[in-house]
């Protein structure tokens, strides 16, 4: 049994979350451990989540909302404790981005994070040696919900050809990853460009950047530097971006032959054409 602790619900998310479940559990008249045993887990995990030293998943809030009968609460309520997990700084982009009815992005050195599979999204944020590894992971797969709403935003992604040559974790992760970007050849509203190396000099020498386009609100423009992020409305910034992702384009492969390349690159380097193992 985890000690209680005196939570403050207004926080964080997080906080918020686990007062609320053991409010819940407590009207419930379950002790941790029952409520345990009725979503496949333990007492611990339980008392872990209820006093903010763990983040639940989205797996689990959807097994509480069925056994505590919340109408959805935790299923509405993870998705801001998920996104609390992303480094401060960034998430003010993402609140931004899961606005946006417009996303074009180009990425210089890997996979854009809403195309990214759980695998080589963790090999990525490894890298930056982060305390809490899992919860950035999930907090990044949350992300990627935006693809799957009713309406879902346009997302053109230019990929540097060095997106798909760079081996990122095992082979194994890159081929599944190679084979998640083929999988896009199927979805209307997120389509994908590479940019080849035969391009030579090119419009965004300079590094990775996105462009968010909104039905109401202002354009913006984002980029990254090596421990922080920057968004900008300034509407030079924005039309600058705007004719760079222009040429980028222009000078990338279509999307059918982007998607031979990225075949090609598979068979290549993983002896498998079609993604599958």
């Amino acid at each position: 049994m985890v000690n209680i602790r005196n939570l403050d619900p207004s926080a964080s998310p997080l906080d918020y979350y686990g007062s609320e479940l053991r409010r819940f559990r407590e009207a419930a008249q379950l002790n941790q451990a029952q409520l345990g045993d009725i979503v496949y887990c333990t007492a611990s995990l339980i008392g872990q989540i209820e006093n903010a030293r763990k983040v639940p998943t989205r797996e689990f809030s959807e097994r509480i909302d069925v056994a505590l009968m919340t109408g959805g609460v935790f299923t509405r309520l993870v998705g801001l404790v998920l996104r609390s997990q992303l480094p401060t700084w960034f998430q003010p982009f993402a609140d931004m981005e899961a606005k946006a009815a417009y996303i074009s992005t180009y990425q210089s050195q890997m996979v854009y994070g809403l195309l990214q599979t759980e695998e080589y999204a963790r090999a990525v944020l490894a890298t930056g040696l982060p305390d809490r590894l899992e919860e950035l992971v999930a907090a990044r797969l949350e992300r990627q919900r935006i693809l799957a709403k009713d309406r879902p935003p346009m997302v053109w992604v230019v990929l540097d050809e060095a997106a798909l040559r760079r081996p990122i974790g095992s082979p194994q992760i890159m081929r599944a990853q190679l084979a998640h970007l083929l999988s896009f050849r199927e979805e209307r509203w997120t389509q994908i460009q590479v940019l080849p190396f035969e391009v030579g000099e090119h419009a965004s020498l300079i590094g990775s950047f996105s462009a968010l386009r909104f039905d109401d609100d202002p354009d913006i423009v984002y980029t990254e530097d090596l421990i922080s992020g920057h968004m900008t409305a300034s509407p030079d910034s924005v039309r600058e971006a705007a004719l760079r992702y222009a040429r980028l384009q222009a000078s990338a492969l279509s999307v059918e032959d982007s998607a031979e390349l990225i075949m090609r690159v598979l068979e290549e380097h993983y002896g498998d054409r079609t993604g599958h193992d």
